[in-house]
Formats: C-alpha cells, sequence, structure tokens
C-alpha cells in the first residue's frame, strides 16, 4: 500500500500539472486521446512479446508529435486533431487485439489500472519521471506559461512557440503512459481533467488554481487507495 501512495501522489501531482496547460489550451480531452493511442501499442507490444509500456511511450509519443504537426502545418482545430487521434488510437488497438488472439487478462490490467499491485521499480520509474518532467516546466515555466495564455503575443516576444508545444504534448505523451499502469487507459482522462476545471472555478491566478488542482488531485487518488485498499 505504501508504493500505492507514494506512486499515486506522484502520478496525480504530474497529471494535475501537466493536465492544466493542457486544458487552458483547450485540449482537456488530449490526455485521453494519448491513453487510446497508447492502447494501440500496448496491443502491439503484447503482440510482438515486448514489455508494453516500450511500445506505448513509443507510439503515443509519435501519435502525439505528428498530430500536433498535422494541426500546425493545415491549421486543423485541436478538436479535430484530437477526435482522429481518439478514434484511430482504440480502432488500432482493437485490431491488434483481434490478430493476437483476443483480450488477455494482461490488456485488462492497463485498460482498468493496478494501482495496488504497483512494484518497486514501477514505483522507482514513476518518480523519476515525474521528477524530470516537473523539472523540466520548472525551466521553461515562463515560456509555457506565456505562449498558453497568449500564443502569438509570445512569437513576437521570440518564444519559440511552436518548440513549446512540441514539448508539451511531449510531456502529455510520458505523462499518460507512465499513468496507465496505475490508473488504466479508461481512467487517466478524469486526472487530467476534472482537478483542473474544478480548479479553474475556484481558483484566482494561475498559482492558486495549480495549487487547487494538485491538492483536489492528490486528495482523490489517497481516498481512492484507501477505499480500495
Amino acid at each position: 500500500m505504501h508504493r500505492a501512495l507514494i506512486s499515486g501522489i506522484a502520478i496525480a501531482i504530474l497529471c494535475s500539472v501537466v493536465g492544466l496547460f493542457l486544458v487552458l489550451r483547450r485540449y482537456s480531452l488530449f490526455g485521453d486521446a494519448i491513453a487510446h493511442s497508447s492502447f494501440g501499442g500496448i496491443a502491439l507490444g503484447l503482440l510482438a512479446g515486448v514489455y508494453p509500456l516500450w511500445t506505448a511511450y513509443g507510439v503515443s509519443i509519435a501519435s502525439a508529435l505528428i498530430i500536433t504537426k498535422v494541426k500546425d502545418r493545415y491549421n486543423i482545430s485541436g478538436d479535430a486533431s484530437i477526435a482522429v487521434l481518439l478514434s484511430s488510437g482504440i480502432a488500432v488497438g482493437l485490431v491488434i487485439i483481434g490478430l493476437s488472439g483476443g483480450f488477455t487478462i494482461d490488456i485488462f490490467s492497463f485498460l482498468f489500472g493496478s494501482i495496488l499491485l504497483v512494484s518497486v521499480d514501477d514505483t522507482i520509474l514513476v518518480l523519476a519521471l515525474t521528477g524530470a518532467i516537473l523539472i523540466v516546466i520548472l525551466l521553461f515555466y515562463r515560456q509555457i506559461l506565456y505562449s498558453t495564455f497568449n500564443e502569438e503575443q509570445a512569437k513576437v516576444s521570440g518564444i519559440p512557440v511552436e518548440k513549446i508545444n512540441y514539448l508539451i504534448v511531449f510531456m502529455a505523451g510520458i505523462t499518460v503512459v507512465t499513468s496507465i499502469q496505475l490508473v488504466g487507459v479508461l481512467l487517466i482522462s478524469a486526472l487530467f481533467v476534472i482537478p483542473n476545471v474544478t480548479a479553474i472555478m475556484y481558483g484566482k491566478g494561475f498559482k492558486q488554481t495549480a495549487l487547487i488542482s494538485m491538492s483536489f488531485s492528490v486528495f482523490s487518488v489517497i481516498v481512492g487507495i484507501l477505499i480500495s485498499y
């Protein structure tokens, strides 16, 4: 249970921070779309006999970067690009599962998560990736925040907005796949969206909103673990 609490709190903080930037950019369902694309990566890994999270990382990050590139190049709305990723990701996953002989217990563990069964190695990986992503956000905090609220003005100010956008979706991809083993493909978007929407309703200013979001997310995870234990 201690490992579950440590991993859960780390994931709660990470999802609320990364998710806040996505929600403010009107990419609320981007986490859900990445999770669906990672489902295809997980199925591919199980079919190929490779550790499924590694293939999920590759597929999710590639999908996020490609969709972002297409959106920027062809001026497609964020909602439309997310819809493409949502539908195609789950479709590819189902096709691969069909080819591999149907659903298995491994697939279901990734769909719904298994936070109480998290290992020491998984906990270390979660803490390491959480720390790394939060450090990156702190290093590029001004650029990320500026481009989130006023992209055009950020470009005029010399901020490499396109690179910042790629950085955000890259971190979102890492965050989603890292969280999947604990929370599951079907529930990961809840940690990205619900705490942040709640925080935006009651927060005054970005920092207060972020603090409320993290507190709400951590509280929800702790209560959920205690109830399920």
